[in-house]
């Protein structure tokens, strides 16, 4: 049986060789990562949260989510899980034994074979592939996208995903390649063909999450995305002056290492830790624990009004529930209809959003009688639930009206409309809603 995203941020170790080196690098990025571990204690550090009967309630509303395959959070940790073992599966199984629970004087790495330059840069490449796979499911973007990818690595990225990335440019990149390790890259990427590609094990292991019909295609997205962050790689590498020796000379404050061959301390780090994994399981667990928490405070918000006989007549947003980052539905006016989207920016009583699935040309500020978050998994069959919000269709008027449901009964909803007194709330029929 697969375990629960509550076991898996419970058992993330808080000291062990994992997170020796994802420490060691820590330089490149200060203050940026907290090894978060624990599922409750990474509720309350997210969310603020203290109350024990609130945190209970998004550890259960966050397991249901973490199970539904439209929400793309498990399928996220197994990518990340297959990647980091595949990628150590070349590792002697001995290996793991001589390292122990004592890092001593690693003189054995002289039994260890690094990796060629071409089977390292297919490993580098294919990590990044399975990041920008994830980062589209857990922002609910319907297809892999290296731009929008490159885009918010560049202005959103922090926490375990930032480090996420760090360590990718120094354990599988500077530290086994060299400084000059992008122009080999591309050069080596350029100069491979599908077939070399798909012999590789790292890649079969993915092979089915990655976009495009054969190993062609693959190899045509796999190359996108990493051009796709060239540029953000060398920023990182120049902004911070990251050599090989500074990373071997980090390292080598908790590994004492016999000599300094770069390439073995590479094939060592590589074949003996799980930092994909480790960072994955702890932004999946993020981006699924503020979801519930978001759920959650709106549920609770519809259990209070529910125990009161009649709603106030004024109803007033939250404007905490419309944080940054936060999924939500967006009305168009023109289309008649709600789109999913996620909340970039907020100034003042205006949202600045994203439309999942759509390129940036389409973002703009929007009020927030047109945003509603929506509980799909406590909804009816025809998708709204007590608390939502909706448009109501007035036939005299010929327009759209914000309300929000207080009742339901089989096809008919009671709702009350925003802005004005109960003396206006009336049932509707299905037709009538949107």
């Amino acid at each position: 049986m697969e375990k629960s995203i509550i076991q898996l941020v419970d058992e993330l170790s808080t000291d062990n060789i994992t997170v020796k080196v994802l420490k060691a690098v820590d330089y490149v990025a200060p203050s940026q990562w907290n090894n978060l571990v624990g599922f409750d204690n990474s509720i309350r550090a997210i969310t603020g949260e203290t109350d024990a009967k609130v945190i209970q309630k998004i550890r259960e509303r966050a397991v249901i989510l973490y199970h539904d395959p439209q929400q793309g959070y498990q399928s996220a940790i197994k990518l990340y899980q297959t990647i980091d073992k595949a990628d150590t599966a070349m590792a002697a199984a001995a290996l793991a034994n001589k390292v122990g629970e004592k890092i001593g004087v690693l003189s054995f790495l002289t039994n260890i074979t690094p990796k060629a330059d071409l089977t390292q840069t297919i490993d580098l490449v294919l990590k990044l592939a399975v990041e920008i796979i994830v980062f589209c499911k857990l922002n609910g973007i319907p297809q892999p996208n290296p731009q929008e990818f490159a885009k918010s690595l560049t202005n959103n990225y922090q926490d375990a995903s930032l480090m996420r990335m760090v360590a990718l440019v120094c354990l599988d990149g500077i530290l086994p390649l060299g400084p000059d390790f992008l122009n080999k890259i591309h050069q080596l990427i350029s100069g491979t063909d599908a077939s070399q590609i798909a012999q590789n094990p790292v890649f079969s292991a993915i092979n089915s999450s990655l976009p495009g019909n054969n190993p062609t295609e693959k190899l045509g997205f796999i190359t996108q995305g990493f051009n796709s962050v060239q540029g953000w790689i060398s920023n990182l590498v120049s902004k911070t002056g990251i050599t090989p020796q500074s990373i071997f000379s980090s390292l080598g404050n908790f590994i004492q290492i016999a000599d300094d061959n770069l390439d073995f301390v590479a094939a060592f780090i590589d074949q003996t830790t799980n930092y994909y994994e480790h960072t994955g399981i702890q932004t999946v667990a993020s981006s699924l624990i503020k979801q519930s928490h978001i759920l959650v405070k709106q549920e609770i918000q519809q259990e209070e009004k529910s125990s009161v006989r009649e709603i106030s007549s004024t109803v007033k947003v939250d404007n905490k529930q419309y944080a940054v980052g936060t999924k939500v539905e967006v009305w168009d006016e023109e289309e008649e209809d709600w789109y999913s989207a996620t909340i970039e920016k907020v100034k003042d009583n205006e949202y600045f959003i994203h439309y999942d699935g759509y390129g940036s040309s389409s973002d703009e500020w929007v009020e927030p009688d047109d945003l509603r978050i929506r509980d799909k998994a406590a909804s009816d069959d025809n998708g709204y639930a007590v608390g939502v919000k909706v448009k109501v269709w007035d036939e005299d008027n010929e327009d759209w009206y914000s309300a929000t449901i207080n009742k339901i009964q089989g096809q008919q909803y009671f709702v009350h409309y925003v802005d004005y007194d109960s003396s206006y709330d009336e049932w509707v029929d299905l037709d009538d809603i949107c």
